[in-house]
């Protein structure tokens, strides 16, 4: 039986959406001018394409050429529909299965969605999949159809089957990735990054409670989008250092708008990052500033209560603000344990990553290194600002190996970091008991990067939903950035960049990012980060907000040891309170000045010279071994 829905929020229907955006306004010179930047950005920025040549069999170049060629002997005239030319053009940047390498689509697709009223959310049992709807928007309703029914066919198809033919058409640079990115896209695309959905509507095919087999037509909604608030096409610090999925960071803002509207704000933070409130109790939520940015919680398993802080994206301006705040949250935690949550995160500023890491280790941070793919133009942006006089940007380090490898013949440029060092260990530790973080195949970019660095510096151990995270291992530029880049401070003669029609976009991954230590000089790009432990989502899990995942990181974090280390200045010495510590080092302004055994849970060091000193270092330790940190700053 055919269902008919009710309610719903849509403001637009799709193909209502399309009958006026069919009408085009690119002409055949402003399609010619798309190719030819796309041309111009994959042949001479793009830092993968090695990479992907080799991973995936794709000649993105040659096909771009072809599309130039054909577009050369069309006229006005004969010339097709603007939205096959769309489709062709994004499908040659999705050859490359990068999500950081996209064609933006122009007006009027830029700043909207399509979406079914309905999510679509997977869980195992016995060792096979099962789909089934987790949310509708509100004010919407079908008989026997909600929240629990279980999604057998999409059109017809099995579902599964569905599925993969949908990840089959979006980038992802592994299978996991391709399949999270297939479910995802089966109820809500960006349409700026993807071509509208082919059918006007879905035929649904769902079963509930009553085991009653029924089907429910939905038509494709089209709305407006929440903005971003980083402008990426604008030359600051934010959009230089940005590691970012575009489409996820798009997807995240709209499921807030569909599905969480109180967690949408209007600014980055709300009324500063010093909210006060007391620890959280057992299963108590710790108020935010940054309620699109975190969520934070103690969470009570059968191995114990401990806190649980979701982290949904990095994208922000202010790195130092954002890196406050969790602090702050998470010292009003359960300190006992702590599962650091970045499922479906996109990435965003790399800073706000990788400073991050220093709160949760009291190893020293190094941050991942970063390269150019060597190129004319690439040197050409490197000696345009290998000095840095307004503090956001600084290409210097990267200059004199791009400059040799004209010599040499080098792929790529010299590695270096684009986080600064000091950054990522001004604070240092400030959670000291055992740390879980959980990840999926939707973590991308910054957050791969994250993943990669906790993974690195030995932070804790990695429990995945996936098989591995969604392997985006680069910074990336939009196309406006890069053509700003060569006009500051001063216009460079003869760029090959022009203003793009329609407002439209390109973007393209830059500098590809390296992974360190044990695994030092290992590209994150189409190989992520592989967790420790893998948890099969089950169906209490996508239904009941995660109590099996999060027993699973309980079991984790009982396994390990809790420990302590809290300072405090005394008029001529420091006071330490300790758990699992016997020894400490004092560093006054980074110079060595006390080492003693600890003994007991409180220890009374005089220290010579510690009222004058800035910045205070304890480093504690069990067996030898580096376990625990605290730095005191004063003003």
């Amino acid at each position: 039986m055919m269902s008919e829905p009710s309610g719903g929020v849509g403001k637009q229907q799709l193909q209502d959406f399309l009958r006026a955006a069919d009408r085009g306004g690119l002409t055949l010179d402003d399609r010619r001018l798309l190719v030819q930047q796309a041309l111009l950005l994959i042949e001479q920025n793009y830092v993968h394409l090695p990479l992907k040549a080799a991973m995936h069999a794709v000649n993105p170049v040659q096909r771009l050429r072809l599309l130039a060629l054909r577009l050369s002997r069309q006229t006005p005239a004969t010339m097709g529909p603007e939205w096959r030319f769309h489709a062709e053009l994004s499908e040659i940047f999705h050859s490359v299965r990068d999500l950081h390498t996209n064609y933006v689509l122009p007006q009027p697709y830029a700043g909207k969605i399509a979406y079914l009223p309905y999510l679509i959310e997977e869980y195992y049992e016995g060792g096979e999949r099962h789909y089934v709807v987790t949310r509708t928007v509100e004010g919407y309703s079908a008989p026997g159809f909600g929240p629990g029914v279980e999604v057998t066919h999409w059109n017809g198809v099995p579902i599964d089957r569905a599925v993969d033919v949908n990840a089959a058409r979006f980038a992802g640079g592994n299978p996991a990735a391709r399949h999270a990115r297939g479910l995802q896209s089966m109820t809500i695309r960006p349409l700026r990054l993807h071509v509208p959905p082919d059918e006007a509507w879905v035929v649904l095919t769902y079963a509930g409670d009553d085991g009653i087999s029924r089907e429910l037509r939905e038509s494709w909604r089209v709305t407006e989008n929440q903005p971003s608030f980083v402008d990426a096409d604008r030359l600051s610090v934010a959009a230089v250092a940005q590691g970012l999925d575009l489409g996820a960071d798009e997807i995240g803002r709209a499921l807030k708008t569909l599905y969480v509207p109180e967690a949408v704000t209007p600014h980055e933070t709300l009324g500063g990052a010093e909210l006060a409130g007391p620890p959280a109790e057992q299963d108590g939520v710790v108020p935010t500033s940054m309620p699109g940015f975190f969520k934070a919680r103690s969470v009570t398993t059968r191995s114990g209560t401990f806190g649980h802080i979701r982290v949904f994206s990095f994208n922000v301006n202010d790195p130092d603000a954002f890196v406050r705040e969790f602090v702050r949250l998470i010292g009003l935690l359960p300190q006992s344990g702590l599962i650091v949550d970045v499922r479906g995160n996109g990435g965003g500023h790399i800073y706000a990553s990788e400073f991050l890491l220093q709160t949760l280790t009291p190893r020293p941070i190094v941050p991942e290194p970063t390269q150019f793919v060597t190129t004319a133009l690439n040197l050409r942006i490197c000696a345009q600002h290998r000095e840095d006089p307004t503090g956001q940007i600084d290409l210097g380090p990267w200059f004199p190996s791009m400059e040799q490898a004209l010599e040499t013949g080098a792929v790529y440029s010299g590695s270096f970091p684009i986080t600064p060092a000091g950054g990522a260990n001004a604070l240092g530790q400030q959670y000291h008991g055992p740390v879980v973080l959980v990840t999926n195949a939707l973590c991308y970019s910054a957050t791969d990067i994250f993943a990669g660095g906790f993974q690195d510096h030995r932070i804790g151990e990695i429990l995945g939903t996936d098989d591995n995270t969604g392997a985006g291992g680069a910074n990336v530029w939009t196309h406006s950035l890069l053509k700003l880049l060569l006009e500051l401070p001063s216009p460079l003669r003869d760029s090959p960049y022009r203003t793009l029609p329609g407002e439209a976009g390109m973007r393209v991954a830059i500098r590809r990012s390296l992974r360190t230590h044990d695994l030092a000089g290992t590209p994150v790009e189409d190989l992520g980060v592989v967790p420790g432990h893998r948890h099969m989502m089950t169906r209490r899990d996508v239904m009941e907000d995660n109590p099996d995942l999060l027993a699973r990181a309980g079991e984790l974090l009982a396994a390990r040891p809790v420990r302590r280390l809290d300072v405090q200045r005394t008029a001529d010495g420091l006071a330490l309170h300790t758990r699992l510590v016997d020894r400490a080092d004092v560093y006054l302004d980074g110079r060595p000045s006390v080492s003693a055994d600890v003994t007991g849970e409180t220890t009374t060091l005089r220290v010579p010279g510690v009222a004058s000193a800035h910045v205070v270092r304890v480093e504690g330790f069990a067996g030898g071994d580096l376990v625990a940190a605290r730095t005191i700053v004063h003003p």
